[in-house]
C-alpha cells in the first residue's frame, strides 16, 4: 500500500512513517521542508495520515478533503477527535481517527496505547491498520470521538492542569526545583517528574489540548470547585470533614487504589535500584 503522511517529517508523524516503511508499505512524507506538497501527495497514495500540530489539524483536513477519492483512506494522529472526524467525513474517503497515547520518542509500541475512532471505513480497512499497530504489540482501544474527547479531558486535560498548577506554585514559592530532591524519596521523585517531563515539552501541543477540547471547560468548574472546597476543609482545621472526605473517594476508586498502590510500588523499588 502506498501510504502518504502529511507532517511526517518529525515528531509523531515521522515515527508513523518508520512503522508503516517497516512493515513493508511504500511511504511518501510531505512536510514545511519536503519538496512534495499535500495536495499532490494525496494524489498518489493509498492512506493519507494526517500528522500536525492541533490548531493546523482542520485546516489542513479542509485542504485535502476535496480531492480525496472514496477507494482511499485518511486518519490524523490528534489529541482531539470529534472535530477532526467531522471534517475528514466531509471527504470522499474511508475515515478512522486516531490517537496515539505515547511521544514520537517510545523505543517501541509495545503495551503503548493507541485509541481507534472508525467513523466509516469497511472491516477489511479497520483490520488492516489495526493489525498494523497489533503487529508492533500495541493495546488497541475502540471508541467513538465523543467518548474519546471526554475521556481525555480528564485523563490529559485534567492530568496535564494538574502538573502546570504544581509547577507554577513552586515557581511563585521561587524555589528551584533541585533543591528539593534531596528531601524527595522515589515516590516524591516520580511525582516531581511528571511535571518536569510535561514542561520539557512543546507547551502549544499542551495549550490546545487545555484550550480547544470542548469537554474540558466543565472539568475546570469541578476542578475548581473540588480546590475551594477541599481549601476550605484544610484552612478550617476540619479534621473530621477531612477524614470524611477522603474515606469518601477512597471508597469511590475502590479497586482502582489497591492495584495503583501495587503498580506503583513496583515503579518506585526500579527508582530506588537506579
Amino acid at each position: 500500500m502506498k501510504v502518504g503522511i502529511i507532517g511526517g517529517t518529525r515528531g509523531m508523524g515521522r515515527l508513523f512513517a518508520k512503522l508503516f516503511y517497516e512493515n513493508g508499505h511504500d511511504v511518501s512524507v510531505a512536510g514545511k521542508t519536503t519538496p512534495i506538497r499535500p495536495l499532490s501527495l494525496v494524489e498518489k497514495v493509498d492512506l493519507v495520515i494526517v500528522s500536525v500540530p492541533i490548531r493546523m489539524t482542520i485546516p489542513v483536513i479542509e485542504e485535502i478533503t476535496p480531492f480525496l477519492r472514496k477507494d482511499q483512506i485518511i486518519c490524523d494522529l490528534t489529541s482531539l477527535k470529534v472535530e477532526p472526524v467531522e471534517a475528514m467525513l466531509r471527504s470522499d474517503a474511508q475515515v478512522i481517527g486516531l490517537h496515539p497515547m505515547f511521544g514520537p520518542g517510545v523505543q517501541s509500541l509495545k503495551n503503548q496505547v493507541i485509541i481507534v475512532t472508525p467513523a466509516r471505513c469497511s472491516d477489511e480497512t479497520l483490520s488492516f491498520i489495526l493489525n498494523i499497530f497489533k503487529s508492533e504489540g500495541a493495546r488497541i482501544t475502540m471508541t467513538t470521538p465523543e467518548s474519546h474527547d471526554k475521556a481525555m479531558a480528564i485523563v490529559q486535560g485534567l492530568m496535564h492542569f494538574s502538573s502546570l498548577l504544581i509547577a507554577e506554585t513552586i515557581h511563585m514559592m521561587g524555589v528551584q526545583p533541585e533543591s528539593l530532591l534531596k528531601y524527595a524519596s522515589p515516590v516524591y521523585r516520580m511525582e516531581m517528574g511528571v511535571v518536569g517531563r510535561l514542561l520539557a515539552q512543546d507547551g502549544s501541543l499542551y495549550g490546545d489540548i487545555l484550550q480547544m477540547n470542548p469537554y474540558f471547560r466543565q472539568i475546570l468548574e469541578n476542578y475548581n470547585k473540588a480546590a475551594e472546597k477541599v481549601s476550605k476543609i484544610i484552612l478550617d482545621s476540619d479534621f473530621s470533614g477531612f477524614n470524611s472526605l477522603f474515606e469518601l473517594n477512597k471508597a469511590f476508586f475502590g479497586q482502582f487504589s489497591e492495584s495503583a498502590m501495587e503498580e506503583t510500588n513496583h515503579i518506585i523499588q526500579i527508582l530506588a535500584e537506579r
